[in-house]
This record gives structure tokens, sequence and C-alpha cells, in this order.
């Protein structure tokens, strides 16, 4: 069922509204020392937006592009917020770039200024002294004053305040068409090949506005950022819809602090990727393998299995503790998350929900809740966003999808915008099914199935999913080689990324040839419990982590090309 929620038009709008309802509540909690924090309400947020916004139209900058780089912050935040709601165009880059890239990308997106924390400070310097690109501003989230022509942002919203002490309205009285393109994002892949999404505010504040309606969040959450902010992922379940909600909001120190942060600053909300809570699990489970608690552990599980979620909860208590004793929604994107998992974490009282999205649809297309979840699901349609399948065989086919959240277009590539583009609906490129009730499963992506010479259809996604339950093996990649005496006929192999510590524990191995030993067996076992056709018949073993996304996701052409070259 959706809730009632607040109409806004676009994020200006968005941010004005909610100041009414939630000005004065807390709306960032920054670590500012070991123990010691800094509270921002949101209408202190509101103001430091509008004060930054107005001293960039007097740098010059009204309409112009402006790109943000760096760690999740909450300069990072306000940076994107100024420039999206007053100033022009935002332009989020991907912070895990290498400094070609990132050059490429100041190019492409002809970006005039660019906010970046001190980590890109030397590799931006570079960049602007070359003739290719249109950069003339540089900011910094770290300096407090101006510094040989670098602007300090903190230092740019104190002159805003002064400006707009003074009467300078031009900002704050700014008016925001939500139908234009107001936010370039540039997918992963090569920045040569990379499409560039062009968003509007419309497509951002409907896609809010839906989530909000659905998920169990408000304004007495407190929310940990910890996926990358340039992802429109992050950027909208987590800064959007905490600022439309009204929610506090921390930043996490880092993936090793993630269990630290959710304890200090008593988080109730918080959205990862399937590594996270993969990680998680394995972390209870050692737990309560170290207390000697396996068997009543399970025992206990099998007694609540029909339990609500609050007498779960009670029954559960240490591990919720572990986490703070506060989660009341964990949210899974990105990547499909194992079934065990989910299944495991909702016997313990821990809402854990998937949801799905694509940065062409800003990016939420579907997501469970608690009150509507199917196990290996990515939960129903989110309210405006309708999906059907297409050219399905066997009730899986491609996955279209129409709503006010997709996408104006591929920006200055008409050509990739009518590839996926059909009568307002958008082909994304995954395979799926819909059961009768609605729900959405997803079985992987179109172009990384194999087909076999029997016309079978192999699912990369869900073998990897089996591969990964054996203990030891941190990931894996399944993919399709073709047979030197027969080039039809595609024998499936699979690359295993080991973690050397287990394989010692586990199985009291080091030496690579005694891994490789234990791991064919274990393909076996499951190969054992597949359809013959599905049989893997070749395994590389590595310690060398798979090339991914910065959300997480198997870059299947790129690890391909590896292994074509080992």
């Amino acid at each position: 069922m959706a809730k009632d929620i607040l109409e806004v038009t676009d994020l200006k709008d968005m941010l004005n509204k909610t100041r009414e309802l939630y000005g004065d509540k807390p709306g960032y909690k920054i670590k500012i020392g070991k123990g010691q924090y800094k509270t921002y309400t949101h209408n202190e947020i509101r103001d430091m937006i509008n004060y930054l916004g107005t001293a960039l139209i007097s740098l010059g900058l009204k309409g112009k592009r402006i790109g943000v780089i760096g760690e999740n912050r909450y300069e990072w935040e306000l940076a994107y917020l100024s420039v999206v709601c007053g100033v022009g165009i935002v332009v989020p880059m991907d912070k895990s770039l290498p400094a070609n890239e990132l050059e490429e990308v100041i190019e492409r997106s002809e970006v005039e200024a660019i906010f970046y924390s001190k980590k890109y400070e030397e590799t931006i310097k570079k960049i602007k002294y070359s003739e290719k690109n249109k950069l003339k501003h540089l900011i910094s989230m770290d300096i407090d004053i101006h510094d040989e022509g670098i602007y300090s942002e903190k230092e740019l919203i104190e002159k805003g305040k002064e400006m707009v002490d003074s009467g300078n309205r031009e900002y704050i009285n700014a008016k925001i068409n939500p139908e234009e393109m107001r936010i370039m994002l540039f997918t992963s892949g090569t920045t040569s090949k990379s499409k560039v999404v062009a968003l509007s505010h419309k497509n951002l504040v409907s896609n809010v506005m839906d989530y909000a309606s659905v998920v169990d969040v408000d304004s007495n959450d407190r929310i940990l950022s910890f996926l990358p902010l340039h992802h429109v992922y992050e950027c909208t379940v987590g800064m959007l819809v905490s600022l439309y909600v009204g929610a506090e909001r921390s930043f996490c120190d880092g993936i090793r602090h993630i269990m630290e942060n959710l304890n200090e600053y008593k988080i109730t909300y918080a959205a990862f990727v399937p590594a996270i809570y993969e990680m998680m699990y394995k972390n209870i489970w050692k737990m309560i393998q170290k207390e000697d608690k396996i068997e009543e552990t399970k025992k206990l599980m099998q007694e609540y299995k029909d339990k609500s979620m609050e007498e779960k909860k009670k029954a559960f208590k240490e591990i919720h503790d572990m986490y703070g004793g506060c989660i009341k929604l964990f949210i899974s994107g990105a990547a499909a998350l194992d079934k065990e998992v989910i299944e495991t974490f909702r016997n313990w009282g821990i809402n854990l929900c998937q949801a799905y999205g694509l940065t062409e649809t800003s990016p939420i297309i579907g997501i469970e809740t608690n009150e509507y979840h199917r196990v290996g699901s990515i939960g129903r349609p989110i309210p405006h966003v309708q999906a059907r399948i297409d050219e399905a065989d066997d009730g899986v086919g491609e996955l279209v999808v129409k709503g006010p959240n997709v996408m104006l277009g591929y920006y200055n590539n008409k050509k990739a915008t009518d590839s996926v583009m059909e009568d307002g609906w958008f082909h994304t490129g995954d395979l799926a099914r819909i059961d009768e009730d609605g729900y959405i499963f997803i079985c992987g992506r179109r172009k990384s199935v194999i087909v076999l010479k029997n016309g079978k259809n192999i699912y990369p996604e869900e073998m990897e999913g089996l591969v990964n339950k054996i203990e030891g093996v941190k990931e894996s990649f399944i993919f399709g080689k073709q047979q030197t005496d027969d080039k039809d006929n595609i024998k499936i192999h699979v690359k295993i990324v080991f973690d050397k510590d287990i394989m010692k524990e586990a199985y009291k191995v080091e030496s690579k040839e005694d891994i490789y030993r234990v791991l064919a067996e274990k393909i076996k076992e499951v190969n054992s419990v597949m359809p013959k056709y599905k049989a893997i018949r070749g395994i590389i073993v590595s310690e060398e982590p798979l090339i991914k996304t910065t959300t997480g996701k198997i870059k299947r052409q790129a690890n391909l090309e590896l292994i074509e070259e080992e």
C-alpha cells in the first residue's frame, strides 16, 4: 500500500516544502574527531545550499556545467544540490577513475568548474592547464580560504551568505524547468565508450516520491551513506530520499568501519550492495560459531520462522546489537543477493529488501517492501512505473519499463537512445520474468546470456550464485568457451577468486595446485545438482579480484578479455 506523499515538482521545490516540515530536525551528523560530532539541521543545510548557489552565480556560472568529485561527505552533497537547484547542470564524476579517464570526462562534459576533495587536487590542477577542456574554476572541499586561484567551498558559502543577507535573491528565486536536462551521468565502462545519461528534476523527484510512498522511511530515521554518491542509486535512495523525508544522515568511514558506524550513529536504514550483506552474514555466523551456539540458533530460527518481525527481533537481540540495535531496514541493490542471505536476515527479524534499477531510470524500477516481498524477486514496480516482458521465451524475456523516472535520453547520442527507447518504453537489457502477482524476477543480462549448441540459455549470474556459496570462494565468473574442434560447441567454464586464509583454515591447503584440486571437487558437487547441459567443464583459480564497476557489478567483457590474454 502506497502512503500519502508530499507532492513536489522539482528538487528546489522539494527542499523548500520539506524545510517547512523538518527545518529544525537534524539533517547531518558529521564526525569531526574521535567521539566528536557536529550536527546540521535541515534549515542549515538548505541555507548552505542557497548561499553556495548564490556565490556560484556570482562567479559567472549561471547555466554552466559543473563537476563534483570526491568521497561521500556533506560538502559533496551541498555542491551537487546547489548546482542543480538554480545554477546549471551538475556532472557527478566517478571517484575511482584514473587520471586520463577523468580528463576525458571533463573534456566530454564541458564542465567550466569542478568541486573536488584533497585527494584529487594534483590531478585536477594538471587537467586545468590542458587546452582541450573548458575548465576555469577549481573549488576545493577542503581548504578554508581562496588559495592560488583555487576557491574554498567553505568560503564561497560565507560569501553567498553575505550576498543573500544584502538582498541578493537571484539564486533563491531561480525558476526550475523540471523537464530539462540538469544532471549528466556517465555510465560504467571506459569513458570513450561510456554513454552520458541525461536526467531531469522530474526524473529524480518522481522516483523519490514513489520510493518514499512504499518504503518504510521517515523523519525519525538515521541513514548511513556508504555507496558512491556519483552513482544515482546512492544519490536517490540515500541523499535525496533523506532530504525528502527529513531524516538524519551520516557518512561511513570506509568498508572496514561499517559495523562500527552502524553502532555509533545508531543507524536505522542503509543501502548496500550484496557483497556487504554477504560479509555481514558470514561475520554473524562466525560469532555464533565462536560462542558454540550454531545448533541453538538454528533451532530458534525454526521456532520463530512464522513469528512477527518484532518477536524475531527480541529473540535475536544479540545479532541486532552487532548493528547498533536500531536497524529497521536494509536495502540491497546493484546485483542479485543470495536467497539464503535474504531468508536468514529476515528470519533474524532484520528487514532486508531487494531493489532494482538502472542509471537510465533514476534508478528505482522495483523494490521489495516489509509488506510485499518474495524471496528471489526484486519486488513489484514502484507506483508510477509500468513493466512488461518483451519477446518472452518460456516466460523469460527482456524487461521493458515506462514511467516519469525514465531518462530524457543519452546526451548527444540519438543512435544509442533509439536503440533502447521505443514509444516511451525503455529496454533495460535485463532478462526477467514477472509472476502472476506482479513480482519481478531478474534472470541476468541479455548480453551476458550464453547460448549453447542445443539452444539452451545459460544465465551466468544464476550459476555464479551457486559457485559463490562454496566455502573459500570470494567471487566467481561464469563464461562460455568455444571448443577448438567445433566452434559452435560452447562449454561452460568458471573463474574462481579464492580466499587464501579460508582455504587454509577450511581445507588445510595452501599451494595453488591443492587449492585448484579442492575447488575442482567442489565444482563437481555443484554440477551434481544441475542439469547436464549446465555443467561446468573447466575452472581457473585466482587470488586477483574480478574487474568490477564502482557499484560492484562484474564487467563481463573486461574479465573475458583478461582471461583470453592469460
